[in-house]
């Protein structure tokens, strides 16, 4: 069961054992009924801009969410069917800690960036994309750069850094992906994959979900970073093929179908045109299609990391995720490690705060930055 619980190629982890379950239809009680409306990206960020690079089939756009205009510039990469969405609540916070920039990227076929050939996401054109963007905001003088990746975002910013993509790199931050246990965890992924609804019936049923099935344990970042994982579908929700949809029974009690068959056969004749109206969310990524790619992104990766130069750490949601390489590699002194707990897989969700902060107290000791003025470390 340990084994499953370290889906490191996903954002998220899977349901924790006596957590909400999607089936059940989660009564509330009077007076806890809790906002799972979208939040805007406009919250956490100052500005959104896409970024045209040069691809061998043509021009690629990339999405980018960002924060500030000087000091080191924290590069930000997602997990596995997530978008820049997902760093939204730590932007915000790691903002207000330390002088800095902050450029959160959608990864090829993840969010509202557009490639040419999205069934290509090897570690070794993902990590040549993140190169090229970088070339693309700043020209052959980059500032100094701090990437920071979670899980398969987290592996991708290993293969950048190792491949010195960017040449002004500072450091290297990972996020709770260790080699050992993501190789483990493959072969269950499939299974995991099915698991989740095909679709919902709304985005606030989408973050809903999210939350109580303990995918984001953090409801704020639910809200604003669920919008990046889903998307409006052409189908109806009349139509055949979404049986395995979470609709309204999440967020209001079902009506007892037998009692209220009758009026169920009536208001569905009423409402049939506005029903073909309708539109369902389904996932943006279909992540059971990038198996090929799972391999590449996680063998030789313990090793990759420490060949890295520059100082770099390591933010595990469990101290049980090390593996060999690493834990030698640990106690040799080549990478600073923290583990946070009570944490889902989702670290930088769950716990922004704690994020931020190590991640503030690392830069500083470094050097790479100062704390901001008023602000009480």
């Amino acid at each position: 069961m340990e084994k499953q619980l370290h889906l490191n190629l996903l954002a998220s982890r899977p349901p924790m054992a006596g957590g909400f379950q999607s089936s059940s239809k989660m009564k509330m009680g009077p007076g806890r009924k809790r906002d799972f409306s979208p939040l805007p990206w406009s919250q956490y960020f100052e500005t959104m801009e896409d970024v045209e690079v040069e691809s061998e089939n043509g021009k690629d756009i990339f999405r980018l969410y960002c924060s500030g205009s000087h000091g080191p510039v924290l590069l930000l990469l997602h997990g596995g069917g997530h978008s820049a969405l997902s760093w939204a609540v730590f932007t915000a916070v790691i903002y207000n800690r330390i002088n800095c920039r902050v450029v959160a990227m959608d990864l090829r076929a993840h969010g509202d960036t557009k490639v040419k050939n999205p069934e290509d996401l090897s570690a070794d054109t993902m990590a040549k994309d993140i190169g090229k963007v970088v070339e693309a905001l700043y020209g052959e003088n980059p500032p100094p750069i701090m990437i920071i990746g979670h899980s398969m975002g987290g592996a991708i910013a290993v293969h950048t850094a190792a491949a010195n993509h960017i040449p002004s790199l500072l450091g290297l931050c990972v996020i709770d992906v260790v080699e050992g246990t993501a190789m483990d965890a493959l072969n269950s992924m499939q299974n995991f994959l099915r698991s989740r609804p095909k679709t919902f019936k709304s985005l606030e049923n989408a973050i809903e979900w999210s939350v109580k099935s303990g995918q984001i344990r953090n409801i704020e970042s639910a809200r604003v970073s669920m919008g990046g994982q889903v998307k409006k579908c052409e189908e109806s929700t009349s139509s055949p093929g979404v049986s395995n949809s979470i609709g309204e029974g999440i967020i209001e009690e079902e009506e007892d179908e037998e009692a209220e068959e009758e009026s169920n056969k009536k208001r569905m004749k009423e409402d049939d045109q506005e029903i073909k109206k309708e539109s369902i969310f389904t996932w943006r990524v279909e992540l059971s299609k990038t198996e090929k790619y799972w391999e590449g992104w996680f063998r030789g990766l313990s090793a990759l990391f420490l060949t890295c130069s520059v100082p770099k750490l390591l933010l595990l949601a469990g101290v049980d995720r090390l593996d060999k390489d690493l834990t030698i590699g640990q106690m040799q002194g080549k990478f600073q490690m923290q583990v946070l707990p009570q944490c889902g897989h989702a670290v930088h969700e769950d716990a922004p705060e704690k994020v931020a902060d190590a991640l503030a107290t690392f830069m500083v000791r470094h050097k790479f930055t100062e704390f901001k003025e008023g602000y009480l470390c």
